[in-house]
């Protein structure tokens, strides 16, 4: 081989999947966009607030009204999705999202913005993220392809863990720089541009098969939801997910209390430590495919979850001082066991469900995994109250430890690589239809 075609093969190496222009487009659309709602994490709280004077429990409904619309409409958004083309899904998804955010600084520069209009953002953008975010992951596999997938999906991970850290530490600055509000036109620009790189994408997308007539929405729904919780791989991925996300809302929702009032951490230091978990998922993202590669997607994402998940446990030992080490290496681990996982997940299920079905199982997933989220708040600030913060970071640490062990009880355990496709019975049989 020659230098030239040596620099090529390096080349190709290094960059990998970002060669591919339709999915640099991609890349860099929701980059951008993670970018953007990174910042209206922060900002819309921050608005309610500094701007309206809003009480705990209006702000904590305001969080409450971003993700209810998983457990409202995820199910029936996974069927429509399945019946429609993904990219103008995504598009449409994009400019209601960006329109919104662009009116709350609107409404506040003309002093006439209220906390409902607020309430309405929060829940028009909610349903927005559900279809694109159901749309998104079915559409990924058109853009990429066998092996390429699990390289695009860590790239994807890598960069919004990576947002996540930029965009906390930058809404900050803008609130105080040039107040709350600007934080959502940003935001809001930023899904224009997602909207551009995705009109400029050139791959062809096939046109979904329509469903016979027949097929009722409730019908495509069931056939989904039973996909899912019938399989032996997906079942147990959606129970650790749900698990998992329960264990991690409960001891975040009093997290930072738990920092300043119990360790008496500054806010400076706060906010530093919470970023370090986003660094993990970071390293967690570009760890998982060369472990994947080395020990096999199945045994990769197990001896990650095992290595990584117990040092969960040092966040309740956090103490003053060098104790706050104790925090920064926990969080970071679980983000790296967390992440990894998600990449090989996320990979698993577009190369292993059937295209016709893929939106109903990410909706599906989805709406399994997201309706502990607010449960696991609930619980974490209802025990903290109860038992005080310290020991309410134990229990939900020590829930959150083992609980990779419903991975490995289940077919996992017994394979180096998780399969590719489904069996044509086994969807059949899944779906419940005959087989």
């Amino acid at each position: 081989m020659d230098t030239t075609s040596h620099a090529a093969v390096a080349e190709g190496r290094r960059f990998g999947v970002l060669r591919q222009r339709d999915f640099r487009l991609l890349w860099t659309g929701e980059t951008a966009s993670g970018l953007g709602s990174s910042i209206t994490t922060v900002a819309l709280p921050l608005i309610a607030v500094v701007v309206l004077r809003a009480d705990t429990f209006a702000i904590g409904l305001l969080t409450a009204a971003v993700w209810l619309p998983w457990l409202v409409i995820g199910l029936p958004a996974g069927a429509w999705v399945d019946r429609l083309r993904k990219r103008p899904i995504m598009i449409a998804s994009n400019l209601v999202s960006a329109v919104m955010y662009a009116s709350v600084p609107l409404a506040a520069w003309l002093d006439a913005l209220t906390y409902p209009h607020l309430l309405v953002v929060a829940v028009v953008c909610g349903v927005a993220t559900v279809f694109f975010s159901t749309a998104y992951h079915a559409y990924i596999p058109v853009v990429l392809h066998g092996r390429d997938l699990l390289e695009g999906n860590a790239k994807l991970q890598g960069s919004e863990s990576g947002t996540q850290v930029v965009g906390r530490g930058a809404a900050g600055l803008i609130a105080q720089a040039f107040g709350a509000v600007l934080g959502l036109l940003i935001d809001a620009m930023t899904f224009v541009l997602s909207t551009v790189c995705l009109t400029m994408l050139r791959v062809r997308e096939p046109d979904p098969a329509p469903p016979a007539p027949e097929v009722t929405l409730r019908r495509q729904i069931r056939e989904g939801f039973g996909f899912v919780t019938r399989d032996r791989y997906l079942r147990p991925m959606v129970t650790f997910g749900a698990v998992a996300n329960l264990a991690l809302m409960g001891y975040q929702a009093v997290q930072v209390a738990f920092l300043v009032r119990t360790v008496h951490a500054t806010p400076a230091t706060v906010g530093a430590l919470i970023m370090v978990g986003s660094l993990g998922g970071i390293l967690g993202a570009s760890l998982a495919g060369p472990v994947g590669r080395r020990f096999g997607t199945a045994r990769g994402m197990l001896v990650m979850l095992a290595l990584t998940s117990p040092f969960v446990l040092l966040l309740p030992l956090t103490a003053p001082g060098a104790g706050l080490l104790l925090f920064a290496v926990g969080a970071c681990m679980v983000g790296v066991g967390i992440v990894a996982c998600n990449v090989v997940v996320g990979s698993f299920r577009q190369s292993y469900c059937p295209p016709h079905l893929l939106g109903r199982v990410v909706a599906t997933a989805m709406v399994l995994n997201h309706c502990t989220i607010p449960l696991g708040s609930l619980l974490g600030g209802l025990l903290g109250d109860l038992v005080g913060l310290r020991p309410t970071m134990w229990i939900m640490t020590a829930l959150f430890a083992p609980c990779w062990l419903i991975l490995a009880l289940g077919p996992v355990r017994t394979q180096r690589d998780l399969p590719r496709t489904v069996a044509t019975s086994d969807a059949s049989l899944a779906a419940g239809a005959p087989a």
